[in-house]
């Protein structure tokens, strides 16, 4: 063991421990949430585990796994569904589990999700632990697990796998990091299309970089200036950033024959699109044509401005810049796609600094009161989350 392994050892364990109680606490939040899913599905005469891998986009993730690209769903009013609209890392996970192992490709994508999720949770706590403290790290964690929609972190979904690679990214930007905060951020644009938003964070965060240097570099200033090395690193960690969500989408392009904007045909095919949240806003509007749907519709809205000044509380807190930007296209991205509108919630799952303000006042508030709150909440979304998926569930 050379002496840099030496000295890094101890840091990476002393690393994990920091982090254990955050862990350990959010995997008991999932194990109550997959306990209360299990006997809730027992009672319905449900397979809870089919339920977890072999729906929705667990099963497409699953075909291009088997498959590969090319399979597609024609509709009977012309719509057609192709899985090219799936990023490739999760069902390459999945074929590699199943190559090395004698799971199928859905127990792959179980596995990944499981694991994922453990490495989201600890990305999550190194974010806030950095910025805000330990205590507000663990709290950060617990209510990214409680969310009421936290299921789908145990699903054969690509939610897990992509928070992990997004929390690590935002974390190695935070520390200066580059070239992993690079890498990172390849990875996550091959996960899913809002990879563009850990994209955008290490390029602001980057340029914001060099402007300081640059301003140091002219007049006297507190701030160092970088040296070389590290400016490179930094070049070289923008460079690799979006390379994954650049080479998919080319990819894409070059692969229907429809050029470089052929995967916003492919999203076309499955009625989804950026509209700026027109689509949405009326589907929240013809909630209020009859009184039962008036109080979803009221819901979406209350859940709509929270997102809204959870965000704008994170700004008035000064959270950091590439934190900022992340959370901003995450939640842009999600609220403002044309379709698929019962997907909101889960498609918000990403944007976990959204979380850090709540985390925060937790953080302050007694060790009791804050137990309680996130112990009730806990179980709140243990039977949601049961409730949700033995019902018409996430599309």
């Amino acid at each position: 063991m050379t002496d840099l392994e030496t000295r890094a050892a101890p840091a990476r364990a002393g690393a994990l421990r920091r982090a254990a109680p955050a862990l350990a606490g959010y995997a008991a939040v999932r194990a109550l949430g997959l306990l209360a899913l299990f006997l809730w599905s027992a009672a319905r005469d449900k397979n809870a585990y089919t339920l977890l891998t072999a729906r929705w986009d667990a099963l497409w993730y699953v075909r291009v796994a088997e498959l590969g690209y090319g399979y597609e769903v024609r509709l009977a009013n012309g719509d057609v569904h192709s899985n090219l609209a799936f990023f490739p890392l999760l069902p390459w996970l999945e074929r590699l589990v199943a190559a090395v192992s004698p799971l199928s490709y859905a127990d792959g994508g179980f596995l990944v999700s499981l694991v994922a999720s453990l490495a989201a949770a600890w990305g999550i706590f190194a974010v806030a632990d950095q910025v805000y403290g330990r205590r507000a790290g663990v709290r950060a964690v617990l209510l990214w697990a409680v969310l009421p929609v936290g299921i789908v972190q145990s699903m054969a979904y690509s939610e897990s796998l992509f928070t992990a690679l997004a929390a690590w990214a935002l974390y190695a930007v935070l520390t200066g990091r580059w070239v992993t905060a690079g890498a990172l951020a390849l990875f996550a644009g091959l996960t899913r299309p809002v990879g563009l938003a850990v994209v955008a964070a290490v390029w602001v965060a980057a340029v914001a970089s060099f402007v300081r240097d640059r301003r140091a570099a002219g007049q006297d200033a507190p701030h160092v200036p970088a040296e070389p090395a590290i400016r490179v690193r930094r070049v070289l960690g923008m460079v690799l950033a979006p390379l994954g969500t650049a080479g998919y989408v080319l990819w894409v392009g070059h692969h229907t024959g429809r050029g470089p904007l052929g995967y916003l045909d492919v999203q076309a095919g499955w009625r989804n699109g950026f509209d700026g949240g027109y689509a949405f806003a009326r589907f929240v509007a013809e909630k209020f044509t009859s009184f039962p749907s008036a109080l979803a519709g009221a819901g979406l809205i209350v859940g709509v401005a929270s997102a809204v000044w959870l965000y704008a509380t994170g700004v008035r807190q000064r959270q950091p810049l590439p934190l900022l930007v992340y959370t901003g296209v995450v939640t842009a991205l999600a609220l403002c796609a044309s379709s698929y509108f019962g997907s909101k919630p889960r498609l918000l799952l990403p944007a976990f600094p959204l979380l850090l303000p709540l985390a925060l006042a937790l953080a302050k508030a007694r060790m009791r009161r804050s137990a309680a709150v996130l112990g009730f909440v806990a179980v709140a979304s243990a039977v949601y989350g049961a409730f949700w998926l033995n019902g018409s569930g996430p599309p």
